[in-house]
Order: C-alpha cells, then sequence, then structure tokens
C-alpha cells in the first residue's frame, strides 16, 4: 500500500508542527518523568511523526500497539526492560506507545497504570499517541504527561503530501482532481492516500473518479477494522471492529476473503474459513426471510469469530489488500452509473422502463442539446457524458 510505501522521510514531509515533539525529545532528562501523550484524529500523522523523528534523530524506536498489549503484564512484559536498558548499539532509545484509547474495559484495568509505572521507570523519552487525550480513561495518564495536538491536516498540508505521492509513483495527476481528494479527505491524510491508490489502480483519476467516492467521516479505515480482527485474539477487541467503518457485511467479508490467508495457516485458517462459511449462511437467510437480525450474528462471526479461531497472532506487520471482486464491481458500477441515471430520467419522461429507455439511448446522443437535456432533467456530468 502507498502509505507504507511512500513514508514520510524526514519531518520536513510531515504537515504539522512537529517541533514541539522535536524539542521535548531533545531536552529530556530522566528527572523530569513526563511524557508527551501526542492526540489528534485519524490521520493526522501522530504514529509517521514519532517514527520519522526516532530516524532523524538516530534512536532505537521501541514500540507497542496498546490495542494490542492491553493488560499490565503484556505491557510489562515488552517494556519493562526496555525502559532501563541502553540500545545495543549506544543510541539513545525513544519509547513509543501507540492507540493508547485501545486500554479500555474491566480487564484492562492495569493497562494505564502500568504505562504510568513505564513513564516513572523510563530512562528514556515517552511517547503517548491517542485520538482523544482526553477520554475518561485516560485521566490519570494525562496528569504524567505534556499533551501535544496534531490537528486534523490542512487541505493544503494534504495536497502537498499527495503531489509528492504522486510524483514518487510517477504518476501524472490534474493538479485540480488532487485537490478535490484532499478535501474530501476531511484532513485524514492516510485516507487520501488510500483514496488515491485506489483511484489511481482502478484508473478513475478524474473529477468524475474523485465525486464516486462517498464523503469522509471521522471513521476507521477498513484497514485499520481488519488488524484489529487479524491482530489479535482477544474477542472484546475484535467484535466492534465494523462499527464505524462505512459499509456493509457484504463487503466486509470479501475484505476478510482475500486478507485471512495472508495472517493464518493450518487449522487456524481451517476455523477462521469455517467462521467466514457460517456468516454467509446468514447472508443467505437475510435474503431468503427478509430477517435483519441475523446481522448481529454475522458480525460476531466476521469479527470475534475470526479472532479466537487462531492460537497466536502472527508477527510483523502484513500489508492488505481489496478483494479483486470488490474493484470489479466499482469500476462497473462507475462506469455505468451515469448511463443508468440518465435511462430512468428518459424512461420516466417517455413512460417507459429504464431498460426500454437503454434500447434508444444511443439515438439520443447525436439529437443532444441544452433544451433538450433541460426537458429531461439532465445535470451537467449526464449532459457531459452524452455529450463525449
Amino acid at each position: 500500500m502507498w502509505v507504507y510505501r511512500y513514508t514520510p522521510k524526514s519531518l520536513e514531509d510531515i504537515p504539522q508542527d512537529t517541533s514541539k515533539l522535536k524539542s521535548y525529545i531533545s531536552a529530556y532528562s530522566k528527572q523530569k518523568k513526563k511524557a508527551v501523550l501526542l492526540h489528534g484524529p485519524p490521520g493526522s500523522c501522530k504514529t509517521s511523526a514519532v517514527h520519522t523523528l526516532a530516524k532523524d534523530m538516530n534512536m532505537e524506536l521501541v514500540e507497542i500497539n496498546a490495542s494490542d498489549y492491553r493488560t499490565a503484564d503484556e505491557i510489562n512484559s515488552r517494556l519493562g526492560n526496555a525502559v532501563k536498558q541502553m540500545s545495543l548499539f549506544s543510541q539513545g532509545k525513544l519509547i513509543f506507545v501507540d492507540e493508547a484509547d485501545g486500554v479500555s474495559g474491566r480487564k484492562d484495568r492495569g493497562g494505564v497504570k502500568a504505562i504510568i509505572d513505564i513513564i516513572s521507570k523510563s530512562t528514556f523519552p515517552v511517547v503517548i499517541a491517542a485520538n482523544d487525550a482526553f477520554d475518561d480513561k485516560l485521566k490519570t495518564l494525562q496528569k504524567k504527561c505534556e499533551t501535544i495536538e496534531f490537528p486534523a491536516v490542512t487541505n493544503e498540508g494534504v495536497t502537498k503530501v499527495l503531489s509528492s505521492v504522486f510524483s514518487q509513483a510517477g504518476i501524472d495527476v490534474d493538479e485540480r482532481v488532487i485537490k478535490s481528494i484532499a478535501r474530501r479527505s476531511g484532513g485524514d491524510l492516510r485516507g487520501a492516500i488510500i483514496d488515491s491508490q485506489v483511484l489511481a489502480h482502478s484508473d478513475s483519476l478524474t473529477s468524475d473518479g474523485v465525486h464516486s467516492l462517498s464523503d469522509r467521516e471521522r471513521s476507521e479505515s477498513i484497514m485499520n477494522a481488519l488488524m484489529r480482527i487479524l491482530k489479535t485474539t482477544d474477542p472484546s477487541i475484535a467484535i466492534s471492529a465494523f462499527d464505524s467503518v462505512d459499509g456493509d457485511f457484504d463487503e466486509f467479508l470479501l475484505w476478510l476473503d482475500e486478507n485471512v490467508p495472508k495472517e493464518y495457516s493450518g487449522r487456524d485458517l481451517a476455523r477462521a474459513y469455517d467462521k467466514i462459511s457460517r456468516a454467509d449462511v446468514f447472508r443467505g437467510r437475510i435474503r431468503r426471510w427478509q430477517y435483519w437480525g441475523y446481522l448481529r450474528y454475522i458480525n460476531a462471526l466476521l469479527t470475534a469469530g475470526i479472532a479466537v479461531s487462531k492460537d497466536q497472532k502472527k508477527p510483523g506487520m502484513t500489508q492488505y489488500k481489496r478483494n479483486s471482486r470488490l474493484l470489479k464491481i466499482w469500476l462497473a458500477n462507475r462506469k455505468y452509473a451515469k448511463r443508468k441515471s440518465i435511462a430512468q430520467k428518459l424512461g420516466s419522461y417517455c413512460h417507459c422502463s429504464s431498460k426500454k429507455a437503454l434500447q434508444f439511448l444511443p439515438l439520443l446522443k447525436p439529437a443532444i442539446n441544452d433544451e433538450l437535456a433541460l426537458e429531461l432533467g439532465l445535470d451537467e456530468e449526464e449532459l457531459g457524458w452524452l455529450q463525449k
């Protein structure tokens, strides 16, 4: 994915003010005993800034994701020794706890306390990232931290980064298209890069292609949802993975079908596909009986069911990809959307079905003019499609 391939090479590539973060790490002393709580919405470059800063300052980065290491024992086993021992090559160290929002629930009461203990024991700077620094579950953590906000990336910032990404990818794109993608991103740079790659791979880097993208809300990306399912064995983490993702379970099933084999093998893979097949059975029952209450079973099977199908998670980062069937469906819908819309308006005007209207739609093209378009109620895009 482009979000991994074209990661920032230096702090100058981060469209945020990183001066406070850099100053904290440069001036850190163990007497200070305070960490930085870096907060901001998804896609605001929190993780990228920390990774890039560690590289720029030649520091060893010791990182955990709090969504994966949620209990006190897990956090201490991962970071306990790292905060006391010098780097193997005598470099400085930077301790990074990502997605601190992931520590929640009764089972995780020791998680926040463990992070606070890590801060007090660490001889190295500690940076903690969260979407919402003022979440109730992080109250005790706030007292041990200095907060630095990374707001949503500006349109100008997103545009600059996208221009650089397209340049590195060797793709020539109209600047108006790039600005349109930036506006629709809502300040989510990661989402804008993912959108750009989808459009590039489907040859839809046009104004029409950008308009086909749904307006981005403050929601998790499908990639993050897949990580919450495939990178954990805790059903309480996985069960809500799709709650804030735009899409339906037909689409989610295809995403999982494509990417489960990247994380699972052997018996784990067989158990995971058993859950997918059972979810598909409930999809069939919904179609036959129109009983939508079965969606709760589909969700449980595709999230918690798949998460607990493995004995242990695969280490390292995995690059997930869109199912090819999804891309074909998306392309077909985009290709025929305007033709279908015009046929519906023409059928309504001529008192016939849209299917019948499609048969004489080619005859309409040579005769189309502004007056006829107005009569049929065609918009500018539909008129432009007919005049091609």
